[in-house]
């Protein structure tokens, strides 16, 4: 065993022996790690899984599908950028789409939003998943905080018009909050962003041809979100 011959006293008084004994230590944490990591690779799979799943049904409610949301996915490229979009289908149909943008917010630090759109190009929910605004100031972007990020609820490029995409103190229709302006308009900024950039690819992520003209928002489907 490796053990008795690390104890053996020729070995112990050998230069070679603490150089021989860290070896063996390293290699014996590296196996533990490996192993955990092993056992725990799916667990954590499963939990980032349920949290996405969690994410996604709070942007588009779960009338507009029936499929497995989280493994419908498509990815878009746009100019530099890949978005990975994922898709509400019922009965076969490509109901609504959910992708995330990112905006930099106060101190230029990125903030991760995930948006929710029907197929006639209104937003069903948006929700800020990451962020480092200021807490008591920006972090009422949050839905936990404040209902100012439900706002955007119903939104959509024609409403408001294009001037209206913009905080108050900017011309447009968003509130600001008090002392902390940059925040909601990065947010603003971003969500205008995701809307033009599903009107862009809008036949690639509804499987439709480019010819087929968008259809009126469907009746009933608004009053069954949570």
């Amino acid at each position: 065993m490796i053990g008795d011959w690390l104890n053996k006293p020729e070995i112990r008084q050998s230069v070679g022996y603490p150089v021989a004994l860290l070896g063996g230590v390293a290699l014996l944490v590296s196996a533990v790690i490996g192993i955990a990591d092993a056992l725990t690779r799916a667990d954590i799979a499963q939990r980032q899984l349920e949290d996405l799943q969690a994410t996604l049904q709070q942007v588009v409610p779960t009338a507009y599908f029936d499929n497995d949301l989280v493994r419908d996915v498509v990815v878009v490229r746009d100019g530099e950028r890949a978005l990975r979009v994922y898709r509400a289908r019922r009965d076969g149909e490509v109901r609504a789409v959910s992708f995330q943008v990112s905006e930099p917010g106060y101190g230029n630090t990125a903030m991760r939003i995930v948006l929710g759109i029907d197929r006639a190009g209104e937003l069903l929910g948006v929700r800020v998943v990451s962020h480092s605004e200021t807490p008591g100031l920006g972090d009422k972007i949050e839905i936990q905080r404040s209902d100012w990020i439900r706002s955007f609820d119903g939104r959509s490029l024609t409403d408001p018009p294009p001037a209206g995409w913009a905080v108050k103190r900017d011309g447009g229709v968003f509130d600001q909050f008090t002392g902390a302006t940059i925040t909601p308009r990065a947010v603003v900024n971003a969500v205008r962003g995701g809307l033009e950039f599903f009107v862009a690819h809008r036949a690639e992520l509804l499987d439709e041809s480019p010819t087929q003209p968008a259809p009126r928002a469907e009746v009933g489907m608004r009053e069954s979100q949570p």
